[in-house]
């Protein structure tokens, strides 16, 4: 006779977020927590915790050699990558491990290491055990897209879950998209003492961002580093240690080939719909607006159901689901409205709401300004010539449609607009309604409002 599943009150399927569903309003329930990796998710353990840790090593060594403008002589004297790679993952290692421990000491709550796949309705399977949830959140976030790219199957390979981890950096990195992986990364590696080529099938870096700041970054990263837009990659080949990406263009060959082509999310890997739960045609699970799937009981957060993939949506998502299963009565939407984001590489480049060629696209009038760094009082203190920001605003109402930045502190400057954004004040108010710290790099955005 088969073994009845393990009964259980609520089943979180991955610890990045999904950790944070269990609030006290959960101290008395049945709990299993399933995670195939080290806990804390991507965030922690290979995405923005480290990724940024890196990236402000890489802003130091960037800097040194690139002061004479001011006066200032600086040079770069070595990088002991091992040591940087020790300070990362020293601070981090311990927190996913400490954060394990912890679920494991709880009484109320079952800790399963391994893949969990659905094998029936609301049951699930894990290292040979089934279970079963009276509500189930799926948690389980995304993974680096491979490309069926012709031989990269036969090569070694590294995404963003392996490649801060090597224990030496390549002499020569080939790094294939143009997004913000590859940015960030592209800048980590070049600032570090990596030889390295962006491969990206667009003609622009960062294309998902506005065009102005899409333009900018590009312009800036092929003046930086070895950039071949435009240029589709139709092979993959190694010979020893040497790896070799074959464009339409050219050839180009590195010791180390990093792969940044997008996320895709692990519904699928899950075999959600063998629970019936439905997936788009991009592989999201599908939810309502209080992120309960088609399955009574079942909750999606994060990266799985949605293609913002932040981390800060994927808290506000766990806020509204932890509440929504202890308060059925009282259910609450997250708030998804103006999601800003923001790439830390160099320069550094951060957003809210539609860009200028959306806008255009759904003929949708605007008003747009554009200020640069170098108009401000501290813009010249840094003899900035590249960073700007710009707002669009709509000519009726006066709110802000979306905001986009480039350059130093980029994300910083940008909260300010999100906020007044989120708050419904008009770019007037926004720009008289307080004062502005002079001589502060802030101005830029109180002289692009004003623009208005």
């Amino acid at each position: 006779m088969p073994e009845s599943p393990e009964r259980f009150d609520l089943v979180v399927v991955g610890t990045g977020s999904g950790n944070s569903v269990l609030t006290p309003d959960f101290d008395d329930w049945r709990v299993a927590l399933i995670e195939r990796d080290a806990f804390g998710g991507t965030c922690l353990n290979r995405g923005c915790i480290p990724s940024k840790m890196f990236v402000y090593a890489a802003d130091v060594a960037h800097q040194a050699g690139r002061t004479g403008h001011l006066g200032v002589d600086t040079s770069l004297d070595g990088v002991r990558w091992p040591e940087i790679v020790s300070r990362v993952f020293g601070r981090i290692d311990p927190i996913a491990q400490g954060g394990e421990d912890y679920r494991h000491s709880l009484d109320n709550v079952t800790v399963f290491n391994g893949d969990a796949r659905f094998v029936g309705h609301k049951v699930l399977e894990v290292n040979g055990r089934k279970l079963i949830g009276d509500h189930i959140v799926l948690a389980a976030g995304a993974r680096p897209y491979i490309p069926p790219i012709p031989g990269l199957d036969t090569v070694v390979h590294h995404t963003s879950d392996s490649i801060m981890r090597l224990e030496s950096p390549p002499e020569r990195l080939v790094i294939l998209g143009g997004g913000y992986i590859a940015a960030e990364l592209g800048h980590v590696f070049d600032a570090l003492g990596t030889s390295v080529t962006i491969v990206n099938r667009s003609e622009r870096l960062l294309r998902a961002e506005d065009e102005d700041v899409s333009a900018a970054f590009t312009a800036i990263a092929t003046a930086r580093m070895d950039c071949m837009l435009g240029a589709p990659v139709v092979g993959v080949s190694q010979e020893g240690s040497q790896i070799t990406v074959r464009t339409e263009a050219r050839d180009i060959s590195g010791d180390a080939l990093l792969v940044a082509t997008g996320r895709v999310p692990n519904g699928e890997q899950l075999g959600v719909t063998r629970s019936g739960v439905e997936l788009d045609h991009d592989g999201y699970v599908v939810t309502d607006e209080f992120l309960r799937t088609g399955v009574e009981g079942v909750w999606a957060l994060g990266d799985i159901c949605h293609a913002a993939q932040l981390k800060h949506t994927a808290n506000e998502d766990t806020r509204a689901v932890a509440h929504n299963i202890a308060h059925p009565d009282d259910l609450r939407a997250p708030d998804h409205s103006g999601i800003p984001h923001a790439v830390f590489a160099h320069p550094q480049v951060a957003a809210v709401g539609a860009t200028e060629q959306a806008l255009r696209a759904g003929g949708r009038p605007y008003l747009r300004a554009v200020r640069p760094y170098g108009d401000t009082a501290y813009g010249w203190a840094m003899e900035d010539s590249t960073g700007f920001a710009k707002v669009l605003a709509d000519p009726e109402t006066r709110l802000l449609l979306g905001a986009h930045i480039i350059g130093p502190q980029a994300p910083t400057l940008l909260q300010q607009l999100i906020q007044g954004m989120q708050f419904g004040l008009t770019t007037d108010e926004m720009a008289r309604g307080q004062l502005y710290i002079h001589p502060a790099l802030t101005e830029v955005v109180e002289q692009a409002l004003l623009a208005l």
